[in-house]
């Protein structure tokens, strides 16, 4: 089975290199940034401004290689890549939730973002708490770790620098 995917654009970010990057969105409070769609898919943004929040498919574009145990930004532990939110993924797709702030021609401007400048856009989804928000009852190993994801930045650990 083959599976094509295309990017439909671009994440402008300050974020030029892996290093001192937030890991997650919800650590990245008020980091501005935009997409940049490519002209085909701007169409597609047609009722998107509505929305406060959208979230972002991308690919992980400075990804040397893929590994199924890493050593995440929040552990010294070696973990399943799958218990992580580790970029060295088998397919090397990440996923942020962003807040919207305005929809201009093909650029949206955006808040909160913790994505590395010029990764390529697969996908944009509008956030909907009503089907996205889970009451989490278990968050396994991250448990004894959660208070320190605004303390703890990005290094370049998966970039193979």
């Amino acid at each position: 089975m083959e599976i094509c995917l295309n990017p439909i654009g671009r994440i402008v970010s300050p974020w030029k290199n892996p290093e001192g990057m937030p890991i997650q969105s919800a650590a990245a409070q008020g980091v501005k940034g935009k997409i940049i769609l490519l002209p085909g898919y701007v169409p597609g943004l047609q009722d998107l401004e509505g929305f406060s929040h959208i979230i972002l498919i991308y690919y992980f574009h400075n990804i040397c290689e893929s590994k199924l145990v890493v050593k995440p930004f929040l552990d010294d532990k070696p973990r399943g890549v799958f218990a992580t939110r580790a970029p060295q993924r088998p397919n090397q797709i990440g996923l942020s939730v962003v807040k919207l702030i305005k929809v201009e021609g093909d650029t949206l401007y955006i808040e909160n973002l913790d994505v590395l400048d010029g990764t390529p856009l697969l996908d944009i989804k509008p956030y909907v708490p009503m089907i996205d928000e889970h009451a989490a009852t278990s968050i396994g190993w991250l448990g004894g770790v959660k208070n320190a994801l605004e303390e703890i930045k990005s290094d370049n650990r998966f970039s193979g620098d």
